[in-house]
């Protein structure tokens, strides 16, 4: 029951199942290409509005004063500077006139002194203290109303950028977008086309070595049942000791192939284990193992023909996909010196404001505007970066029609390939046909005595090469095959 359970029998389908979801290298591409599906959707968000929300604080250590120190002593003896002013002023006024009424007779000397003394008198009394104090007032009320108290700043805001007109450069990020999300998909399917490829011929050459250790076991029991024959035959008389000898050395020689060929059997699986991710040490048997071979016309040659682009290919879709993507970035560069339009649009918020005065709230108003951005000089360097992409797209689409002449070159010698190994097969059978009837006639007539040991063991050797022969034109055959299906891109 152990062993049973061990033991694990695999067909090609299921070995190229496990290599394509155990391989890493696959794995790694079919990360990538959900990275470039969620990167083409980033750059779809290019074409929306996007809203910004800010605010902030910001405490100083002084706050911004609209007036001076001096002004605002000033401001603070509005009345009294006022009153000394206008008094003095007005004391002058009065006395040139009461000096032009004594001098027109209308006064007396003595009236105009009494006059005066009641004008100077009024200037310092009750009421221009009363007026004073209240231009002071007025003044220092001013004084305050003109501080900002802007050591504590509040202030926040909601933009919105919508782009009108980018060059195109919006565009052709898109269609870039798109094109590595296509070579994405297409890498995933070159690298599991190429996993497919490794697993079908190591494969098959386990199975043409499990055929090979078969024939070489055959091989050594027909050359082991001569060999016990012919030292009878010593023993007997009819036979010298150099005929034993020469048998003993095949054997030893069919021996040797056995051991070459386990060793052989041994690391081929081991690579086939590593290749499906399973455990180097597993214990495996492939299905196709115990299959004793098929005629040349079990193999059908494939009839897909590829379009002329070779798009079946996806070494060609990377390709093209490369040329796409210059092609696309020789507008991204042209974009860059193109005119670029946006429109903006936003409310903004602060405390204090200046809306109303200077108000200590919050207070705020709604903006709306476009931004326009015209390259006006650089010296032709626009035009020399778009003249080396453009070169670029060229060298891309020279790299892609070489690619398509090889491919149809490999194309072509995988069919001849195919039809080459499917007459070797045809061949090898018809060779074990006359190496098992040679092998037939040898014994009989070595048991008759007519023929000697030596003829005998060069027929057994002519037997085990034609079945080598065939072993090999089978395997060849398959894998001619698997070959021409991975030139026309359809091996999977």
């Amino acid at each position: 029951m152990a062993t049973a359970q061990a033991q694990r029998v695999l067909s090609l389908d299921s070995c190229r199942a496990l290599a394509l979801r155990n391989n890493k290298q696959i794995n790694i591409s079919r990360m990538s290409k959900l990275a470039t599906m969620n990167a083409r959707k980033a750059v779809r968000t290019k074409y929306l509005p996007k809203v910004d929300a800010l605010a902030g604080y910001e405490w100083t250590s002084r706050e911004i004063s609209l007036l001076s120190k001096t002004q605002k002593a000033n401001l603070g003896n509005l009345g009294t500077n006022g009153l000394q002013h206008a008094g003095a002023n007005l004391s002058s006024a009065i006395s040139s006139q009461i000096n032009g009424l004594v001098q027109q007779g209308t006064l007396t000397v003595d009236q105009a002194q009494r006059l005066g003394a009641l004008m100077q008198q009024m200037g310092s009394g009750p009421i221009a203290q009363y007026i004073g104090s209240l231009g002071n007032a007025i003044g220092q009320e001013l004084a305050n109303a003109l501080r900002t108290d802007t050591r504590n700043l509040f202030g926040g805001a909601i933009m919105l950028r919508q782009p009108l007109y980018m060059g195109g450069a919006i565009t052709a990020a898109n269609r870039m977008a798109d094109i590595s999300e296509q070579m994405a998909d297409n890498d995933v399917n070159q690298k599991t086309q190429a996993t497919i490829y490794s697993i079908d011929q190591t494969y098959w050459t386990v199975v043409s070595l499990r055929q090979k250790q078969k024939l070489a076991n055959s091989y050594r029991d027909l050359v082991q049942k001569l060999d016990d024959d012919v030292h009878k035959m010593i023993r007997q008389g009819v036979a010298t000791r150099a005929d034993g000898l020469k048998v003993d050395v095949k054997v030893n020689e069919a021996d040797m192939q056995i051991t070459q060929v386990d060793d052989g059997l041994a690391l081929a699986k081991m690579l086939l284990c590593q290749l499906c991710g399973l455990p180097i040490d597993a214990d495996i048997t492939l299905a196709d193992e115990t299959d004793g071979g098929a005629s040349a016309t079990a193999y059908p040659d494939p009839t897909f023909t590829p379009d002329p682009t070779l798009s079946s290919r996806p070494e060609i879709r990377l390709l093209q996909n490369a040329v796409d993507m210059s092609a696309q970035t020789t507008r991204l560069v042209r974009a860059a010196y193109l005119p670029h339009v946006a429109l903006t649009g936003g409310y903004m918020i602060s405390n204090p404001n200046v809306l109303n005065g200077f108000q200590k709230r919050f207070s705020g108003l709604w903006n709306v505007g476009v931004l326009v951005q015209i390259p006006v000089w650089n010296w032709f360097e626009g035009a020399y970066k778009v003249r080396a992409a453009k070169a670029a797209t060229s060298m891309a689409s020279l790299a892609l029609s070489d690619a398509q002449e090889k491919i149809n070159l490999q194309i072509t010698q995988s069919r001849f390939k195919v039809k080459e190994a499917r007459k070797r097969l045809a061949m090898a059978e018809k060779n074990i046909s006359s190496a098992e009837e040679n092998l037939r006639c040898a014994q009989v007539g070595f048991r008759e005595g007519v023929i000697e040991s030596t003829d005998v063991m060069a027929a057994q050797t002519a037997w085990q090469q034609a079945q080598s022969q065939k072993i090999d034109a089978e395997v060849e055959l398959r894998l001619s095959q698997v070959n021409l299906e991975k030139a026309l891109g359809i091996l999977n």
